[in-house]
């Protein structure tokens, strides 16, 4: 018996080395890993920035353009009015579309559906005693 008892020390010793090998192995998978995410999301932030950049630069030119026919804050106006436009339009191309079935009286917040025509009314509610929602 002694020799099984040295062999169940030697199976947790193999097993914990195991186990520590495998937690190290999926550490250094997860920093790659968040090494590469970030790199991608540092690259979308400078191609935003850089976007918004150019944006304000066509911006500044579309007024520039219009100012040389027209008074400068009637190019002004003109300008911004087309960037609303395109931030309303833009604004309504995110939103997502209200899926099929779906009333409009469950899109407002009730949080069921009403009851099918027919339905009798429930008998099992006392109304002398108040209700509430846990």
């Amino acid at each position: 018996m002694d020799s099984l008892d040295h062999l169940e020390h030697l199976d947790k010793d193999l097993v914990d080395e195991l186990a520590q090998v495998a937690r190290e192995t999926v550490r250094d998978e997860l920093r790659e890993q968040t090494r590469r995410r970030r790199r991608t999301a540092v690259l979308y932030a400078a191609a935003g920035a850089v976007a918004l950049y150019a944006g304000g630069a066509l911006a500044l030119a579309l007024g520039l353009a219009l100012a040389t026919a027209l008074p400068g804050w009637a190019a002004a106006l003109i300008t911004a009015a087309i960037l609303g436009a395109v931030a309303y339009l833009l604004r309504g191309a995110a939103r997502p579309k209200a899926a099929a079935g779906i009333s409009a009286r469950t899109r407002t917040g009730t949080p069921y559906p009403p009851a099918p025509p027919g339905t009798p009314p429930r008998t099992d509610i006392d109304a002398d005693i108040p209700h509430h929602r846990a």
